[in-house]
């Protein structure tokens, strides 16, 4: 979403998401995967989200804001929000978006119940995280780990006296998040409407600096005085010689086993609100997780536990049934994440910048796809496709031209593409970059970087009928169009 064109620093959901639907439709696409739409903590990253539960407040659309008369035009004139419309300035953002919320806010006068309905209905999580940002807030935006301890540890008598004393910040936080759902949901519609389904992503840890640790400190791995023992990572390997350390706090599984995963049935409950269908990033850690003990500089003394296995995941599919879940089961695969993946049912993921190493036979190479997969170019966390071609290892390029049978001087880009469609998988779907041909600069998330991530926005001028009609014409050769879309056009 944040990539999408607007006049206000980072996409949101106006007139310019309404427009990408109707570019889908001409397109003959019947999905549209998008990253979290959580609000974005450390590194500004979806992945490192204030809740589990709640939306960006900076994807809501100003100009609905002033078509219910919260805002005026001039108001919007009043705040920075940028001053390069391909990138997003997260400072920006912070320093005037919710300076400008505030002001709507305040003129907002429920209408009907419906916002009272919403609270009710969500008070599960909203209750605590509009208090939790409100303390944040009054606290300078630090980690709540850094908050005194009457409110780090939630002691009743500070929480008490937080809830009147910021009780008009408090409202702030339900009203965005009642005022975010309204316009979220009037896109979704429109995107039914033109046969769109939209593919969310939820990120398997909460954030070290989020409401949910901070109020269900027990479901976590925590010490006596609520600081993590242990959290997230992942192994040393060709690519990160000290692995990667994440720093997410890890789930003590046996209690949500215990409860019979109430807190993970009421978060997949939330995204099936706003999604039709979910990728579950890193679902090896169902299987097993990587575990590094709280304080070390990088992940080389992990060890890997076990996680939840077949359990969760069938309490999953069996109360959530109509949810549609793909697997993102990308990374370190042992024989128990492919155990469990079959086991599952979930279709899991093929990326083609993964394929071509000639040193090995690869999962990933299209004639060894198999139907129940969704295949990819790239993925947020790769280079564009055309990036790829110019930096990846001389012998793996030569190896991918070898194998799509493209000359030196060929369209790598256009061929890897090609492989995709051309898979047996039954979802195919390709990041609007590789069909533009953008190089480096449209790249997502260099993983294990801070800064410059998340940042991409597109050119509106590059959404042209003349692209539509390309990626509608690759689509039907290889059949993947829509029923709807090889039906008849109305007299």
């Amino acid at each position: 979403m944040s990539s999408l064109p607007s006049p206000y620093g980072i996409g949101n959901l106006g007139r310019e998401a309404f427009r990408f639907l109707d570019f889908l439709r001409e397109a003959g696409q019947s999905y549209w995967q998008i990253l979290p739409i959580g609000p974005t903590g450390y590194g500004d990253s979806p992945y490192q989200s204030f809740s589990a539960f709640a939306a960006n407040p900076y994807l809501i659309d100003p100009d609905q804001l002033v078509e219910q008369g919260l805002l005026k035009e001039e108001e919007l004139r009043e705040f920075d929000f940028g001053d390069n419309p391909e990138q997003v300035d997260y400072g920006a953002l912070f320093r005037g978006r919710f300076r400008m919320l505030h002001i709507a806010v305040k003129r907002f006068v429920p209408n009907g119940g419906a916002f009272q309905a919403f609270c009710e209905k969500n008070a599960g999580w909203l209750e605590d995280y509009a208090l939790f940002m409100a303390l944040k807030a009054e606290n300078g935006m630090v980690s709540f780990q850094r908050w005194p301890d009457d409110l780090r540890l939630r002691r009743e008598s500070a929480l008490k006296a937080a809830k009147a004393r910021l009780a008009d910040e408090i409202r702030f936080w339900k009203v965005t998040q009642f005022l975010f759902r309204f316009q979220w949901n009037t896109l979704k519609d429109y995107a039914h409407q033109n046969g769109i389904r939209i593919v969310g992503d939820l990120p398997i840890y909460v954030s070290p600096d989020s409401a949910d640790l901070w109020a269900h400190g027990e479901l976590f791995q925590l010490d006596k005085d609520r600081r993590p023992t242990e959290v997230a990572g992942c192994p040393p390997d060709l690519f990160a010689a000290e692995g990667q350390l994440w720093g997410n706090p890890l789930y003590d599984w046996k209690k949500h086993e215990a409860d019979g995963f109430r807190w993970w049935l009421e978060r997949l409950s939330g995204a099936a609100e706003f999604y039709d269908a979910v990728r579950v990033d890193h679902f090896r850690g169902f299987a097993g997780y990587y575990a590094v003990p709280a304080g070390s500089k990088n992940a080389v003394n992990g060890r890997w536990r076990k996680g939840p296995g077949i359990a969760l995941i069938n309490t999953l599919k069996k109360e959530l049934p109509q949810l549609l879940i793909l697997a993102e089961d990308l990374g370190f695969l042992t024989d128990d994440v492919r155990e469990l993946l079959a086991e599952s049912g979930f279709p899991g993921m093929k990326v083609l910048q993964f394929a071509f190493n000639p040193a090995e036979e690869s999962d990933y190479l299209p004639h060894n796809h198999r139907r129940n997969c969704v295949v990819y170019t790239g993925t947020h966390d790769n280079p564009t496709a055309e990036d790829w071609g110019r930096a990846a290892p001389p012998e793996e390029i030569s190896f991918a031209r070898r194998y799509l049978g493209v000359g030196s001087e060929g369209d790598l880009t256009g061929a890897l593409i090609r492989a995709a469609q051309a898979s047996v998988a039954d979802t195919c779907i390709i990041p609007l970059q590789d069909y533009i041909r953008l190089g480096a600069q449209a790249r997502i998330n260099t993983p294990g970087t801070v800064g410059q991530n998340w940042c991409w926005r597109l050119n509106p001028a590059l959404l042209t009928s003349e692209l539509a009609h390309r990626i509608r014409e690759i689509t039907q050769l290889y059949n993947r169009l829509p029923a709807a879309a090889l039906a008849p056009a109305p007299a």
